[in-house]
């Protein structure tokens, strides 16, 4: 999907220098009538699982008229996917009843989407389902894009009536990041999944919350597991995580959480990055990701691509030339499949490809493919 077969380097040298492990991505998406005209398959969902050797958490896109049958569908995939898949049932409030007889027949745990649904955490329509995921201990997985209002104090209210619940606050957490984490180590069932793009807010989740509250996720369509789970590793070998942390981060703490158990703890966030990016390389990655916002909106990536070019050109002695040598051939990538690679979702084609740039450049502590 997309541009996975020519990231795949890049993602596979990360697995390398990792503790075996089967990455399990817990936010991915399938559908075909979501108003936005974002669409994903079983089938491009088990082939982009494929190329990152992964499992997922899988959940309906938006369905206008409602999702019962959306999740009906959703848990059959899952039912016949030979363990890649593990369904979460999407609740909206009229449909709660429905929810139980999913969980009866395998589904996982629950999605609530704030803003999409119009879902409120403390609706009196939704205890039911609060009390199924307390008894069950569920994940469930809430949506905390840029476009949800007042969030912390309604999380930590539900995390404290719920304690057996397991949220994952989705896309880093970053509608309430800021107010939400000093109080994580008094709230042991508040996870924060990494489905957002930019590297700032994926080193920001590791310096501010323990390595064994982070859960690596791609939002499948809007990324995928080789594309996203490849800049979470990324970021949190930057940030300074071990092996073993980046090992749990990847799929080991998702697959505690499916199973019921008990989470592991992995210690306190680290204190440092591991190795300062220098001025080239923030250059790069600045500018790649001006150029990566309007990419992904259909557009060219303009005056900001050639501007990380230039910041890639380097003499062979300066400290990050290995670095923004691995940034320059991604940009090559780009520049040479973009005309011929599918265009999906409205997205430019290419666009994963300037995304990734953007991260390696962050990143120079994280381990890079031998390439030519």
């Amino acid at each position: 999907m997309y541009a996975d077969h020519l990231l795949q380097p890049w993602y596979d040298r990360l697995l390398d220098d990792l503790p075996a492990l089967e990455p399990l991505d817990v936010h991915t998406h399938v559908g075909q009538r979501d108003p936005s005209g974002i669409t994903a398959s079983v089938e491009e969902l088990l082939g982009a699982l494929g190329a990152a050797r992964a499992r997922a958490l899988v959940f309906p896109l938006s369905e206008p008229d409602g999702y019962r049958a959306a999740n009906r569908a959703c848990l059959e995939a899952a039912l016949t996917s030979e363990g890649r898949l593990t369904a979460l049932v999407r609740v909206v409030p009229d449909e709660s009843d429905a929810v139980e007889g999913l969980l009866d027949r395998g589904a996982a745990g629950l999605k609530l989407h704030l803003s999409g649904d119009g879902v409120d955490l403390d609706d009196p329509r939704l205890a039911p389902v609060w009390a199924l995921a307390d008894e069950r201990r569920l994940p469930v997985v809430v949506h905390a894009g840029p476009e949800v209002g007042v969030l912390a104090d309604r999380v930590l209210a539900a995390s404290a009536r719920w304690p057996g619940a397991r949220l994952v606050l989705a896309h880093c957490g970053l509608a309430a990041l800021g107010r939400l984490h000093r109080h994580v180590p008094d709230h042991p069932n508040l996870f924060f999944d990494t489905s957002w793009w930019t590297p700032a807010h994926l080193l920001g989740l590791f310096r501010l919350v323990p390595p064994g509250r982070v859960l690596a996720a791609s939002d499948l369509p809007y990324s995928t597991p080789v594309s996203h789970l490849m800049a979470t590793a990324r970021c949190a070998w930057q940030a300074g995580l071990g092996r073993e942390q980046v090992a749990s981060v990847l799929g080991g703490q998702a697959a505690r959480l499916v199973a019921g158990l008990d989470a592991t703890d992995l210690g306190p966030p680290p204190t440092e990055e591991v190795r300062r990016p220098g001025p080239f390389l923030e250059m790069a990655s600045s500018n790649l990701l001006a150029a990566l916002e309007a990419v992904q909106r259909g557009l060219e990536p303009g005056v900001p691509l050639d501007v990380a070019r230039h910041a890639c050109d380097v003499p062979d002695d300066d400290p990050d030339a290995a670095v923004l040598a691995s940034v320059r051939t991604l940009l090559d990538a780009y520049e040479e499949h973009r005309s011929r690679l599918p265009r999906r979702n409205g997205f430019g084609p290419g666009w994963d490809l300037l995304a990734a740039a953007a991260v390696v450049a962050r990143t120079p502590a994280a381990p890079l493919p031998r390439l030519g």
